[in-house]
């Protein structure tokens, strides 16, 4: 596949197929999808910081806005230096599906700036915070688009985000609703919610509860300690995913950073594993049975692979290889369209991205409502909400599956694309 954003519009039209015997006869059906395959905007320049030596230095800026039938646009930030304009529109789209299928009010955002922060001191990442704000200007807000934290941005990028939006406020007269909503992932000072930091992973452990109660049902494992589970990425999603895993009596055997990967057969200690990564930066002198590559956990013999890093990491070179009977896709786009062909002819389920990670913008949205109504809630309340909404999705899902004879993936795009189609229907768009 050329790009990640052809990749998205290939799911999209195979979904697209699948729903059409719905829409027999339907005025707008044709325009729709075809308005859906395009973001419908998407913002793109550069800004100038000026850096501690005096010099200025400009960056290259993006944002995507795909759909907002359903409600404001909403969508990470990613500060990486090989951001592109195709890979935030990709993000952007699947981001409109991920809303759709957890039901809450939102289309699809993504932002990014090429840039590598770790070359930045704090006084030039907060000014490169700032700068991007002003660029997006008007086009954000609580009801318009609300970014997050995506990839190498953080709760206190926020900060300084919603902080400049606010100022941004005062001097056009004033905000028309809470400031701090035009932001999620804040620090829980500044209108955070609880609960936000392991969202996104334990999302996928209620997602994976949910998959282990049907496969139970089924006959597939017995227990939890049946389940042995690689996972691909130590990051904030790696970490909370194989920490509630392991918690809750899953074995998870196999993990990878950047640098590469441990294996220990009985399971890892996941606390150790922390302190030793966060104390040598790696996971490469962890004492384990063995140390493999990125490559090798892949392709390990487990129950259930979970890639939580990066984009297109399984691809029709290594699907074939891939020896785990099921994937829950905790990154974005992780397996390509002629990967998932692949997967699927050797009986491999695929639980995707736009499920399996919803967890994240899920508390997001909580965190949106938070703040609007000026109201907070407790982390077992808002987990509480979190743990009710994805089993429901994944509940959907499973009927969708099961009625139309589809992949665990199609299935979802189904609910999802058929709830954003009806929407512009609905408003006669």
């Amino acid at each position: 596949m050329s790009s990640a954003h052809a990749h998205a519009i290939a799911q999209l039209t195979e979904v697209i197929e699948l729903l059409r015997p719905q829409y027999q006869n339907v005025p707008g059906f044709e325009r729709v999808t075809t308005k859906l395959k395009r973001p419908d905007r998407v913002l793109e320049g550069s800004v100038t910081i000026e850096m501690d030596d005096g010099s200025e230095q400009d960056f290259q800026v993006f944002r995507s806005q795909h759909d907002n039938a359903r409600g404001p646009y909403k969508g990470g930030i990613r500060f990486h230096q090989d951001v592109t304009k195709d890979e935030v529109m990709a993000l952007s789209t699947w981001m409109t599906w991920k809303c759709a299928v957890t039901g809450i009010p939102y289309g699809g955002g993504k932002g990014g700036v090429v840039v590598d922060p770790k070359k930045l001191s704090a006084t030039e990442l907060e000014s490169l915070s700032r700068a991007y704000v002003r660029f997006l200007g008007k086009a954000i807000g609580p009801w318009i688009d609300v970014p997050a934290p995506d990839v190498n941005t953080t709760s206190q990028i926020m900060a300084w985000m919603v902080d400049e939006y606010e100022q941004m406020q005062h001097e056009q007269g004033g905000a028309q609703a809470n400031p701090l909503a035009s932001f999620t992932g804040k620090p829980l000072l500044l209108g955070g919610s609880e609960g936000r930091e392991e969202a996104t992973g334990l999302g996928g452990v209620i997602v994976l509860n949910e998959l282990f109660i049907e496969l139970k049902k089924a006959g597939t494992f017995a227990s939890k300690s049946e389940v042995s589970i690689a996972v691909q990425g130590f990051g904030n999603v790696g970490y909370w995913f194989s920490h509630h895993a392991a918690q809750q009596g899953y074995k998870v055997v196999a993990i990878s950073d950047s640098r590469g990967g441990v294996y220990s057969a009985q399971g890892l200690d996941i606390p150790a594993l922390l302190v030793h990564k966060q104390k040598h930066g790696s996971l490469e002198t962890f004492k384990c049975d063995k140390h493999l590559s990125n490559a090798e956990l892949l392709e390990l013999d487990v129950s259930l692979l979970v890639p939580s890093a990066l984009e297109n990491v399984i691809t029709v070179k290594n699907a074939g290889k891939v020896r785990a009977k099921y994937i829950l896709e905790l990154a974005n786009g992780p397996v390509t369209p002629d990967a998932d062909a692949v997967l699927e002819k050797n009986a491999v389920t695929v639980i995707p991205d736009v499920l399996a990670n919803a967890g994240g913008v899920t508390t997001s949205y909580f965190e949106w409502v938070q703040n609007l109504h000026g109201y907070y809630w407790s982390k077992d309340e808002v987990l509480g909400k979190l743990e009710t909404l994805l089993q429901t999705a994944f509940q959907e899902m499973w009927q969708q599956k099961k009625s139309l004879k589809v992949s665990a993936r199609m299935a979802t795009y189904a609910t999802a694309v058929k709830r954003v189609i009806d929407a512009h229907l609905l408003r006669g768009r």
